[in-house]
């Protein structure tokens, strides 16, 4: 063994003791996350979205999940669902319609807590941004709210039709409200983990959440791997007065590294963008890597409304322009380059073509 080779491996070594994250981030190519599936190209958190992410060579598909009436875990993005189905057409649930406070806003709409899971699935979804993804919203009406096992269902059937694994990458929403309501989600995700042999470190999930009272009774119950998910405004529900930007720091990371093993951020805090372009990395990537944390920013979104003014393509006078797709690739380049470990996308083949 040379000593330009004994230093090599030195130097992997330290990198594995002292940043596992980083070692780990190295190993292998960054991840591509289907957002609520393929959601740019069909309504989101359906198995036709699923299927189109998984298809377009998604290693992971994500559900959003809030629980039924009779406590079981479906595929929403928000449990307020009158922007996502049918439900304010359906005369027989027109009583259902309620006002109620949600992390501290008032929201007015159907509520799947108010649903058993038998009402819910006689409901079909349809495209939350139809003005935007008109396209996306000729499917609407096909199809129907997933269960989680579901979900897992759909990712397995893939794994076979593919050769490729791929996971599933939940997030438990509003945990604290549905916890004062009675419907507390934590324990019963586990349950479903244990039942679906998912309930290790090296299954294909990972379990992601914006609070963090959640990561760390979850971290106490499961092996499973758990992502701590950061805005670049506000904080934890169950953290009044905390923001995400203090829970960020260097200090703060390692204390993060405690109950999670992974950071999920706005994208903007790792490729900031202005108005007319995007700008350099911040030091996120680095400092998470540091305390031993993957990252896998969200969302990236191929329309010109989500891009800055250099990455936008068409006729801007066309009353279409917004909704038309820009040249997002140097968006996932840039996250790319700046180290990330896994990429949010709604539009997950453009993430997989930008990985190479």
């Amino acid at each position: 063994m040379t000593l330009l080779t004994r230093r090599a491996l030195t130097t992997a070594a330290l990198a594995g003791t002292f940043l596992p994250g980083l070692a780990r981030a190295q190993a292998k190519k960054p991840i591509v996350i289907g957002h609520r599936g393929c959601s740019g190209e069909r309504p989101e958190h359906t198995a036709l979205s699923y299927e189109r992410a998984i298809e377009q060579g998604a290693d992971f598909i994500e559900p959003d999940l809030v629980p039924t009436k009779d406590g079981h875990l479906v595929a929403r993005h928000e449990n307020e669902i009158g922007g996502t189905t049918d439900v304010a057409s359906r005369p027989e649930f027109a009583s259902r319609k309620a006002t109620k406070t949600i992390d501290g806003q008032s929201v007015t709409g159907w509520f799947t807590e108010d649903f058993t899971l038998a009402e819910i699935k006689t409901l079909r979804c349809r495209e939350r941004l139809p003005q935007l993804r008109p396209a996306s919203a000729a499917f609407d009406g096909q199809a129907q709210i997933l269960t989680y096992e579901e979900v897992v269902a759909i990712a397995r059937t893939g794994s076979q039709r593919t050769g490729r694994t791929i996971g599933t990458y939940p997030e438990l929403k509003h945990p604290t409200y549905f916890a004062s309501i009675g419907l507390p989600t934590e324990d019963r995700l586990v349950a479903k983990l244990k039942a679906l042999d998912l309930n290790s470190a090296k299954a294909p999930v990972f379990v992601q959440c914006f609070e963090v009272g959640t990561l760390k009774r979850l971290r106490a119950k499961t092996p499973a791997r758990l992502v701590f998910l950061v805005a670049g405004e506000g904080g934890p529900a169950d953290l009044p007065g905390v923001k995400y930007a203090d829970l960020v720091t260097v200090q703060g990371l390692k204390e993060v590294a405690v109950y999670a093993d992974g950071l999920g951020p706005d994208k903007a805090m790792v490729v900031p963008q202005d108005a007319n372009t995007l700008l350099p990395a911040t030091d996120l990537v680095k400092n998470a890597h540091a305390a031993g944390l993957v990252v896998h920013p969200w969302t990236v979104r191929a329309e010109n409304y989500f891009l800055p003014a250099n990455l936008r393509k068409g006729d801007a006078q066309n009353p279409a322009f917004l909704a038309m797709q820009g040249d997002v690739t140097p968006v996932f380049k840039a996250l790319y380059a700046a180290g990330v470990d896994g990429i949010f996308s709604d539009f997950p083949g453009l993430a997989v073509a930008a990985r190479g």
